[in-house]
């Protein structure tokens, strides 16, 4: 029977901690970077979230009171609406038309106060006590307007989208007194496009309805 002990067990001593090699930093610090990043943006997007609701939320509203074709109407609108919205979309007057929504084309013309704007880029709020013509408001009864039966005359239209707006256009034009000439009409009435290209035609109705056809 032997007598010699078993020789203690040693750990091996413990040696400097070895530096990560530059593939595994890069690595690491990719993956943290990356949870972080994309930590960051998920909480971005659920607060710029949570602000874009809150600001729909508390929109500021203004109660508006004008007159629309002879008949008085008052309405709570958000401060961004346009005439043109309020027309449309709370009085129901689809008569005037939305083309660009920029001012550019004139298929939105409406008469405040006697004067042609383009409705698309004049804010509601800002017409507090004005007195508002569409194209609903030119006919009495039925009898259409002057300009209306000459355009129906002269053929002025073909898709008839930007008619409303030409009619309103043409009808301020007149009231300017800018009808001297076929092209001081064409100058004045610039602003409102018709692609169907009827523009002799549209001409030749506002003369008509100053009477000079």
């Amino acid at each position: 029977m032997s007598t010699e002990l078993p020789e203690p067990t040693v750990a091996p001593a413990e040696g400097p901690p070895t530096a990560p090699s530059r593939r595994t930093f890069i690595a690491t610090s990719t993956a943290v970077g990356g949870t972080v990043m994309a930590g960051g943006l998920v909480t971005g997007t659920s607060v710029l979230g949570s602000e874009e609701a809150m600001a729909a939320e508390v929109s500021p509203t203004t109660r508006v009171s004008l007159t629309v074709n002879g008949h008085r109407h008052t309405v709570t609108v958000d401060n961004r609406t346009s005439l043109l919205d309020l027309l449309r979309e709370h009085l129901g007057l689809t008569g005037s038309k939305k083309g660009c929504n920029a001012g550019a084309c004139g298929a939105c013309t409406v008469l405040v106060d006697g004067r042609r704007v383009n409705s698309c880029l004049t804010l509601a709020v800002r017409l507090e006590g004005a007195e508002v013509t569409t194209i609903e408001g030119l006919a009495k009864g039925d009898r259409l307007h002057p300009l209306q039966e000459a355009f129906i005359h002269q053929d002025a239209l073909q898709c008839g989208y930007c008619t409303p707006g030409q009619i309103m256009s043409g009808v301020a034009c007149i009231q300017e007194g800018h009808t001297g000439s076929p092209e001081e009409i064409r100058e004045w009435m610039s602003g409102n496009i018709c692609r169907c290209g009827c523009y002799v035609k549209i001409v030749r109705a506002v003369e008509q309805a100053t009477g000079r056809k």
